[in-house]
C-alpha cells in the first residue's frame, strides 16, 4: 500500500506544481504600437476576454514616431514599454540588431508562413499589409491599373502618398521600390516632377482622396476598403506590376518586466481568433485556411514584390533623405 499513497502524494505535488507553473498571465503590459486608436481598443478587449487578468497601456503613433520614442527611451535608460507592434520589419530588425528584443522560441508560428517569421524568433508578422492605388470614383473616369499610369502629368498632379518620414509602411514601400529594377528612384523623380505630393501619414492619403481634394493616392489597402465601407467614393487598385508588403510584427522587448503577460499577447496575436478580428478590421489575414476581408482578392494572388529587409535598413536614412528632396520633409 505504500507505493500507491506515495504515488498519489507524488501527483498531488506535481498537479500543485503544474498549477503554479501555469498560472494566468496579470499585472500591467505596456504596448508601443502603430495600428490605429480604434481597432487597438478592439484587439486590447477581446485579449482581455482571455486574459481578465492584464492590465494593457497603450502608446499609439506612427512607426516612426514610436521608434523615436523608444530610442530616446533607451538613451535615457530604459522604457517602459513590454511589447511593440509596428508596421514596420525594417525598424523591428534595427531593434532586433540593437539588442533590444527578446527571443522567444516557443511562440506558436506552426501555421504562419516563413517569410513573416524572423529566423531568430524575436519578432513575427500579424497581418499581411499591401500598399497600392486608391482613387476617388467622383473624379476618375478610368481607373488605374498600374503604377506606371501614376507618372502621366495629368494624374500625378493629382496623386498623393504619405512620407516614410513618418510612415513605416511608407519606409517600406519607398524602400522596396527603389529596390525594383524597373522603378528605382527615375518613378519617384517622374512622380515629383509632374507634381506628385507627399502628406504624412497614410491617413492623410485617406482622407485627401475621400474628399476629393485628392483624385489618387498611393497607401496601404485596408484603409481605403474601410473608407469605402463607411460611404466615401473610392476604390482601390492593386498594381498589376505587383504590391508592396508589410507584415505588422509583434516583439517583446528584452527589458520587458512582465515576461509572461507578453509571450500572452505574443501567442494571441499569432491565434487564430486573432486573425479573424484581424479580418474583421479589413487586414488579410496570415492563415491559408482563414477567408480575407469582402472584396479583397486570394492571398495567394497577389504577386508581393520582392524586398531585402537588410538592404532596406542600410538604405534607410538615404532614401529618407532622397524623398525629403524631391517631396519635402
Amino acid at each position: 500500500m505504500i507505493k500507491p499513497i506515495l504515488g498519489l502524494a507524488a501527483a498531488a505535488f506535481a498537479l500543485g506544481m503544474a498549477g503554479s507553473a501555469v498560472a494566468e498571465p496579470s499585472g500591467t503590459l505596456t504596448v508601443y504600437t502603430s495600428q490605429p486608436s480604434e481597432q487597438m481598443q478592439s484587439v486590447i478587449a477581446a485579449f482581455n476576454k482571455d486574459y481578465p487578468d492584464v492590465q494593457v497601456e497603450l502608446f499609439r503613433s506612427g512607426t516612426t514616431e514610436v521608434m523615436n520614442k523608444l530610442l530616446a527611451e533607451f538613451a535615457a535608460g530604459s522604457s517602459p514599454a513590454d511589447v511593440v507592434l509596428i508596421a514596420d520589419a525594417v525598424a523591428m530588425t534595427q531593434l532586433k540588431n540593437d539588442g533590444r528584443l527578446m527571443t522567444y522560441d516557443d511562440a506558436p508560428i506552426a501555421d504562419i508562413p516563413d517569410a513573416l517569421i524572423d529566423p531568430d524568433h524575436t519578432f513575427f508578422g500579424t497581418k499581411l499589409i499591401t500598399t497600392g492605388i486608391v482613387y476617388n470614383t467622383n473624379l476618375v473616369d478610368k481607373a488605374p491599373t498600374s503604377w506606371a499610369d501614376l507618372k502621366a502629368e495629368d494624374v500625378a498632379s493629382k496623386t498623393t502618398m504619405p512620407s516614410p518620414l513618418y510612415s513605416g509602411a511608407a519606409v517600406i514601400h519607398v524602400g522596396t521600390m527603389v529596390q525594383q529594377p524597373e522603378f528605382g528612384w527615375d518613378y519617384y523623380e517622374a512622380l515629383a516632377d509632374n507634381g506628385a505630393i507627399a502628406g504624412q501619414g497614410n491617413g492623410s492619403v485617406i482622407e485627401a482622396v475621400a474628399r476629393g481634394e485628392k483624385a489618387y493616392g498611393i497607401m496601404i489597402e485596408y484603409m481605403a476598403f474601410n473608407a469605402k465601407k463607411k460611404g466615401s467614393p473610392v476604390e482601390f487598385v492593386f498594381p498589376q506590376e505587383g504590391v508592396t508588403a508589410i507584415s505588422q510584427p509583434v516583439a517583446i522587448l528584452k527589458s520587458t518586466d512582465n515576461a509572461e503577460a507578453a509571450k500572452a499577447f505574443v501567442d494571441w496575436q499569432l491565434s487564430r481568433k486573432a486573425q479573424e478580428q484581424s479580418v474583421a478590421q479589413g487586414y488579410f489575414p496570415i492563415f491559408d485556411d482563414v477567408t480575407p476581408p469582402e472584396g479583397y482578392p486570394k492571398v495567394g494572388s497577389l504577386k508581393i514584390l520582392p524586398t531585402d529587409a537588410e538592404t532596406l535598413l542600410e538604405n534607410d536614412q538615404a532614401n529618407k533623405e532622397n524623398f525629403a528632396e524631391l517631396f519635402g520633409g
